[in-house]
């Protein structure tokens, strides 16, 4: 059976599968409010975990961008980079190379307002 520790106002703050240091009290695994509790904490977790795949891809597009500058300006070849970094590197601007060519170019005229009113 669950044990559960409270806060002052008798909420769930915490579950222990045995008895723990502090004040737990046995709850039944069907009890509701655990029912509830645990979504909460399991809602929260996939929202930090879709905020840091979020911030991966970000810092991905930030390393991409840099190694591109280094490159650019010769402070580090390919051939510097091992073999699998190499590769990615190559498979990742071929892929960006690609998306590119299939994106429709948008002239805009500068006259011309973006949002008319």
């Amino acid at each position: 059976m669950p044990h559960v520790l409270r806060d002052r106002d008798g909420q769930i703050m915490a579950v222990f599968d045995r008895p723990g240091q502090g004040q737990t009290e046995e709850i039944g695994p069907t009890e509701p409010e655990l029912i509830a509790f645990l979504d909460r904490l399991a809602l929260e977790r996939t929202t930090q975990q879709a905020a840091f795949a979020r911030a991966d891809l970000e810092f991905i597009r930030v390393l991409e961008d840099l190694i591109g500058a280094l490159l650019e300006k010769n402070v580090i070849t390919l051939n510097d980079l091992p073999a699998e970094a190499r590769q990615k590197v190559l498979n990742r601007s071929a892929l960006r190379s690609m998306l590119l060519s299939h994106m429709p170019i948008i002239e805009m005229d500068d006259s011309e307002p973006i949002f008319p009113e």
